[in-house]
């Protein structure tokens, strides 16, 4: 198999064997960690991975430092979290594609796992995240709390085969920690949309780029009153959450706090700029 997998940790121990596992086939494991305090690094060592620390700035910094300064043994380059599962199915497509590739990187749908169920209609299937590409074309840049691709979108793939995402895998107690941080990234990127950033209306009827539609219309969500209302309402009702029982009502939930999460840090932010900042 042709493809190195970069992965991400911190505090893992409780998911990374599933995810070696799942990744037994891969001759180049990259684990950058972020200074774990459990037995994460002792995991990833007694695996066979090459193993780096790196202290955590976000998530686009961490994987482009890993991209310009480690060796990988391949030219593909996969970018995996701890708490997600690339499928057989999903292993098979990427051999494939990137045999015959024009492209120099793909985009790559996920599903949302949450007790033990995939959240077919409330996790919004399929939300794509590019992932995997080539080493010397691929980079990121952090927008609000995660990364996005610095590369033009005609020189992006899509490919069909979900990985799987375990973000509850911790429990609602580490979920409600990372997105408490996180919504303080949201705030303030929320604050740099409304302060100038023009939205691209003509996103919003993208049908082949589903990527650019769906960031075209969180554009105009963050100047929109009631967000997380209406947020519960979209996913749960309009996108059929409720066929999700229990599952996605939590997730409906979840996803509506941390949007008004978000709506509470911008008030916040406005407050404490001085007068004339203000928009």
């Amino acid at each position: 198999m042709t493809i190195s997998i970069l992965l991400l940790t911190f505090n893992e121990e409780r998911n990374l064997p599933a995810c070696l596992r799942a990744i037994d086939w891969c001759d180049d494991i990259v684990v950058l960690d972020s200074f774990s305090t459990d037995g994460t690094v002792e995991i990833a060592k007694d695996s066979g991975t090459h193993v780096y620390q790196r202290q955590f700035d976000n998530f686009a910094g961490q994987r482009n430092f890993a991209l310009a300064n480690y060796k990988f043994r391949h030219e593909w380059i996969f970018h995996l979290d701890a708490d997600e599962i690339i499928t057989d199915e999903l292993k098979s497509e990427m051999e494939s594609e990137i045999e015959k590739a024009k492209v120099d990187a793909f985009r790559v749908p996920s599903k949302m796992i949450l007790f033990g169920k995939w959240l077919r209609c409330s996790g919004m299937y399929p939300v794509y995240q590019v992932r995997l590409g080539r080493i010397n074309s691929l980079r990121f840049k952090q927008v609000g709390h995660g990364q996005r691709e610095d590369i033009d979108a005609s020189r992006v793939g899509t490919l069909k085969k979900p990985y799987l995402h375990y973000s509850f895998s911790k429990g609602f107690e580490d979920w409600f920690k990372k997105h408490n941080r996180y919504s303080t990234q949201e705030a303030l990127e929320g604050l740099k949309i409304l302060g100038g950033k023009s939205i691209d209306w003509c996103g919003l009827l993208s049908i082949d780029t589903p990527t650019r539609r769906r960031r075209a219309f969180k554009d105009i969500s963050i100047r929109l009153p009631f967000r997380p209302l209406l947020r519960f309402l979209y996913v749960f009702i309009l996108r059929c959450g409720f066929l999700d029982g229990t599952a996605g009502f939590t997730y409906c939930l979840l996803i509506s706090i941390y949007e008004y999460m978000i709506v509470l840090k911008m008030k916040e932010l406005r407050i404490s700029m001085p007068r004339g900042a203000r928009k």
